[in-house]
């Protein structure tokens, strides 16, 4: 079974890390192992629809003194839309997404820096106070 590495965060601030195999775009909910967990605990559900986002990261811990680039580099070719996320709390988040609908819950970025800790983020929209498409 494959497990996704998750830093997840609420509109308040508050910051999870953790693992997860069930979470869809498309679902109110999933399920998040803690990070030190012991393997015998139980893993906690989460709505979706409380988060500002679900980062699917490379690392725990980041790369504390990196700071990542808001721009595409000159000439790269990307998939699909460039976009741009002003979350409600003031972060901006710079990628590209395939998967944007209006009518959704949220969408995946994949980050304009490909050095990014992040691999991909699924945005949920009512977080944001502007989403622009570059």
């Amino acid at each position: 079974m494959i497990y996704n590495k998750m830093v997840i965060r609420y509109p308040d601030g508050r910051i999870r890390k953790g693992v997860s195999n069930n979470f869809s775009a498309d679902r109110p909910i999933f399920h998040l192992t803690p990070l030190g967990a012991p393997p015998e605990s139980m893993p906690l559900e989460i709505k979706v629809g409380d988060l500002k986002a679900v980062f699917f990261v490379r690392e725990f811990d980041g790369y504390p003194n990196y700071r990542e680039r808001k721009n595409f580099d000159a000439g790269a070719n990307v998939i699909g839309r460039k976009v741009k996320v002003l979350f409600k709390d003031g972060e901006v988040m710079v990628g590209t997404t395939t998967s944007y609908n209006p009518d959704r819950q949220g969408f995946f970025v994949n980050p304009a820096d490909p050095k990014s800790n992040i691999e991909r983020c699924f945005v949920v929209k009512k977080a944001t106070s502007n989403i622009t498409f570059l």
